[in-house]
């Protein structure tokens, strides 16, 4: 009888342990998962056949043709989410944008994907270019073959859904939103509601009642504040997003802390563990680090600190980093082009600012450096900016007592005989990265403060994500060009910057066409951050400008193609922006809460 009971016992544990683990995690969710990504991988092909039946007629009905694509668009949005993580340099010939790409290595691809067959369908159909149409539809068969394969024969793990979930709605927020990618059918409000709809299909397989309860009615609420307001000059994203798109990642990001799912980390730009694109540490400052070994630490910083203000590291003991840094200017100069060391002759370009330096992949204008270290390298041996050299620097470095105390401090290593290059260069990149700062009240206003912001400054973030399309180049939250939310790729721009202020003129600066010889790359420059920049003045890489003013009505007027100068590169819309005054001087007023 006694055996009896305590079988029993185990038996009545076993029992409650399965109802309570079935309660937590869902049997094998990933394989739901994975069979609905393969029916819709099915449904974005019979779109994509649909359509291509339909411009292959003889007689293309344009009205039919455009309904046909936005059910593609629609149909690719379903599983976004998914391919967008799994299959990242697919989805890129997919959905990409339509301007060739260019890796350094010089390798160019044709733009391929919906936003190219938008542009031929929208927002008229040419017959002419017919021919071009139907091959942009074959192309993207081959990408629906690659997703079909992919999901057929590689699993998915439930931390990758997490991931994979979170980071498409923070993808909704920085691009959806924005019009990034249906730039001329403008059914961003739409086609998000139908890529939140999905992530909601998929993530709440992994709670229990009260989880999935909870998030159902957060996804409805959002998809239902899209669905109604699908203006898109007027849509309120400031609202949305804290209202709505903050909320769904936080529930996501507790919910996967609550199962234990076991995670594998990486060393990307956004933390994997934020809950929100504002978190105070949502972002890696060592995402870009050489490697471990260059992560910063307090003696590093405190070293670099010193070597950026000390000319010991020029070759004439005459120029530090902070001559042309400077930290009471945001790390800028104030002017238009500082001097050739020893000279009165301007240097090629603009100085930008260090701030938030560390959140991008690549540095300088033309983004010739792949790291901070880099970049300390490259100016101290440039003969225009410091003339001298890295070894040269290690030398005398060596020779001061308190430098090879600091030194030892910060890089312990037994029986040291000198200073190594690598670490002068990593005790600056150290200093550069403790320069991260994203504690402005704009942040403070996403992450609930709702005090901190005027009506005419969330007038301005509006405009900014939308009628204005600044979010489009100038990606949210960090503002700058490091494409959301894997962050791997830093993209340059062609805008057409004047030689002078009277506009008469392209600038002569190649810009990133000087370091590979690509015609895309002609007068493309790295799109800068907006954080601080009312205290950063003058603006582009040659200083053209002394006002945000300016700048907001080069912008207005379409960049250089807009002012008529011959750019056939021109990645900007050429088309006038029509801002009113009072616009312009509200994304301004945006600006300025970025300090």
């Amino acid at each position: 009888m006694k055996k009896f009971s305590i079988i029993a016992a185990i038996l009545i544990a076993i029992s409650g342990y399965l109802f309570y683990s079935c309660k937590r995690l869902k049997p094998n969710p990933e394989k739901a998962i994975a069979q609905t990504l393969l029916a819709q991988v099915d449904s974005f092909a019979q779109a994509r056949n649909n359509l291509l039946a339909a411009v292959n007629s003889n007689s293309v009905d344009e009205k039919k043709a455009q309904r046909l694509f936005l059910d593609t668009r629609l149909a690719y949005k379903k599983m976004e989410w998914a391919i967008e993580f799994f299959d990242p340099q697919n989805s890129r010939f997919v959905n990409g944008p339509p301007v060739q790409e260019i890796e350094m290595t010089g390798q160019i691809f044709e733009p391929a994907g919906l936003q190219v067959i938008e542009s031929l369908l929208f927002p008229k159909y040419d017959p002419k270019r017919k021919p071009e149409l139907i091959n942009q539809l074959n192309l993207l068969q081959t990408g629906i073959d690659r997703y079909k394969r992919r999901f057929q024969f590689v699993d998915i793990l439930n931390w990758q859904v997490f991931d994979a979930t979170k980071q498409e709605i923070f993808r909704v927020l920085a691009l959806g939103i924005s019009g990034f990618d249906n730039p001329l059918t403008l059914k961003s409000m739409h086609e998000s509601a139908t890529a939140l709809r999905n992530v909601q299909q998929a993530i709440i397989l992994y709670g229990d009642d009260d989880d999935a309860g909870k998030m159902n009615n957060q996804f409805s609420a959002a998809c239902s504040y899209l669905e109604q307001h699908p203006d898109f000059n007027s849509f309120d994203r400031a609202k949305f997003i804290t209202q709505y798109g903050n909320p769904l990642t936080v529930s996501i990001t507790e919910l996967e802390k609550k199962l234990k799912i076991q995670t594998i980390t990486y060393n990307y730009l956004l933390n994997q563990g934020a809950k929100t694109l504002f978190d105070k540490d949502a972002f890696n400052v060592n995402a870009y680090a050489p490697g471990l070994v260059s992560y910063t630490s307090e003696k590093k910083i405190a070293l670099g600190r010193v070597l950026f203000a000390d000319p010991i590291l020029s070759g004439g003991r005459d120029r530090s980093c902070q001559t042309c840094h400077q930290p009471d200017k945001a790390f800028t100069d104030g002017l238009v082009k500082n001097t050739v060391i020893g000279t009165n002759l301007p240097l090629k370009r603009n100085t930008p600012t260090l701030i938030n330096a560390a959140l991008q992949p690549s540095q300088f204008y033309d983004l010739r450096a792949g790291s901070l270290e880099d970049q300390a390298n490259t100016v101290v041996g440039n003969k225009d900016e410091m003339h001298g050299s890295m070894k040269m620097a290690t030398e005398r470095l060596w020779q001061n007592k308190d430098y090879r105390r600091l030194f030892a401090d910060a890089y312990p290593v037994k029986n040291r005989a000198g200073i190594d290059t690598m670490e002068v260069m990593n005790a600056i990149g150290s200093y550069v990265r403790s320069l991260v700062s994203l504690n402005t009240r704009f942040d403070q206003y996403m992450r609930g403060n709702k005090t901190v912001m005027n009506q005419e400054e969330i007038n301005g973030f509006n405009l900014f994500m939308g009628k204005a399309k600044c979010g489009t180049c100038h990606y949210m939250p960090l503002f700058n060009g490091v494409f959301p939310p894997q962050y791997s790729l830093n993209e340059s721009e062609v805008i057409g910057v004047p030689k002078t202020i009277a506009k008469t003129e392209i600038d002569t600066d190649m810009g990133r066409y000087n370091i590979l010889k690509v015609e895309a790359f002609k007068h493309a420059f790295k799109i800068s951050t907006v954080r601080g920049a009312a205290r950063t003045a003058p603006y582009m890489h040659n200083g053209v400008f002394t006002t945000l003013e300016q700048v907001m009505d080069f912008y207005n007027k379409g960049g250089g193609a807009g002012l008529g100068y011959k750019v056939e590169n021109q990645t900007l819309s050429p088309e006038k922006l029509n801002l009113t005054e009072k616009e312009s001087g509200e994304v301004i007023a945006f600006i300025k809460a970025l300090n």
